[in-house]
């Protein structure tokens, strides 16, 4: 509990995020300073100035194991609480990131910990990855996985509300352009509006969100769906607006493609164009991230769920809704999963809040599975 108020005590929020957002680089001090005491090799890596991400190992021949955290958070604007200095109430810690993901990064440094105040493990390596940029691109992980990261397998240690959770959500976004043709308020047969050109296309998007639900459906995960993100257009009540844009994003199922997505969204536009055809409509592909899911039959989910169950804390499948860096691993050819204390609701939340005793909890199944993992493997 007090390395999860140290790391709350630091603020990493990332600049891309907030402006003024300090970075990743003085959590990555803290736990590179702590890991090297226990016996890790250290390694940081910058990808831009103050944007850290840290590789520590321990061991040597035999099963490697991943443990990953990620050190940033998102801005701090409108919390009810205060986001630096934590408090405890009721059995919760409060603070930003303190869900998502401190808590997560200070349970795995106590299993590192542990494992290394056993000795240097007999057989296997544990490897200690903090990255950065999570909150946005995770430029951290992927120049990691660039340089040659591998391991047997990796545990994300994101808020899953002690479940294990194999599989995850994709995310693509499209910014979409609406053009009409500005024109004085009292000259409608001069005028093409834009923005409502825009209301036609959302109010057809409950057509696609109905193709999304019914197109798959995945035994964890649900069904996929899309929202419109943000909206902007207009210069003036009394005045056609010329342009309005739109950012939408789709949440994905394995399985789903974007290219499918992008292509309904097109043909939704051709479909506001032929009723207003003097208006144009653009539709542009800008960040996605691919969804992640670790087969049912593989081992290593039902590896945790033993670690948990011979502590007396059983803990089922679920699946995670938001995106995670598990989907990275994935994609790299390492098996992947999400395990950690906290709810994902309460992550990025005015109130972020962790509770004390699914840190405690997560900790110590954590430790156990990293010596099983090390000893046997999965």
């Amino acid at each position: 509990m007090s390395l999860t108020e140290a790391l709350v005590r630091l603020p990493t929020v990332n600049p891309a995020l907030e402006a003024g957002g300090g970075g990743e680089a003085p959590a990555a001090s803290l736990c590179g300073d702590l890991l090297s005491t226990w016996g890790f090799g250290v390694e940081t890596h910058e990808w831009a100035p103050g944007r850290t991400s840290l590789v520590a190992r321990i061991g040597g021949e035999g099963p490697s194991l991943i443990l990953n955290g990620h050190l940033d958070t998102v801005g701090v604007e409108g919390m009810t609480v205060s986001p630096f200095e934590p408090s405890i109430r009721e059995g919760r810690l409060y603070g930003r990131g303190s869900c998502d993901m401190k808590g997560g990064v200070a349970a795995l440094l106590c299993a590192a910990r542990d494992m290394a105040l056993q000795g240097r493990p007999r057989r296997g390596e544990l490897l200690v990855v903090l990255t950065s940029d999570e909150e946005h691109a995770s430029r951290g992980l992927e120049a990691l996985l660039a340089e040659g990261l591998r391991a047997d397998a990796a545990v994300v240690c994101e808020p899953t509300s002690l479940q294990v959770m194999p599989a995850n959500k994709g995310f693509a976004w499209w910014r979409v352009e609406f053009r009409g043709r500005a024109a004085h308020g009292s000259r409608p047969d001069q005028g093409c509006d834009a923005i409502r050109l825009a209301g036609r296309f959302l109010a057809a998007l409950d057509g696609v969100e109905d193709r999304l639900a019914s197109a798959v459906t995945h035994p964890l995960l649900g069904s996929g769906s899309i929202h419109a993100g943000t909206i902007r257009g207009g210069t003036a009540p009394s005045v056609y607006p010329d342009r309005c844009e739109l950012v939408l994003e789709a949440r994905l199922l394995p399985g789903q493609r974007p290219e499918e997505m992008g292509e309904w969204l097109a043909a939704l536009g051709e479909e506001v164009t032929r009723v207003d055809p003097r208006g144009e409509v653009t539709v542009i592909p800008t960040l996605r991230r691919p969804p992640g899911d670790l087969p049912g039959t593989h081992p290593l989910p039902r590896a945790l769920q033993a670690a948990g169950q011979a502590m007396g804390r059983p803990m089922g499948l679920a699946g995670m809704s938001a995106w995670v860096e598990a989907a990275w691993f994935l994609e790299a050819g390492i098996p992947a999963l999400c395990f950690g204390p906290g709810s994902i609701g309460k992550a990025h939340t005015a109130d972020e809040f962790v509770p004390v005793e699914e840190l405690r909890a997560a900790a110590s199944i954590l430790s156990r599975f990293t010596r099983s993992f090390l000893s046997n493997g999965v």
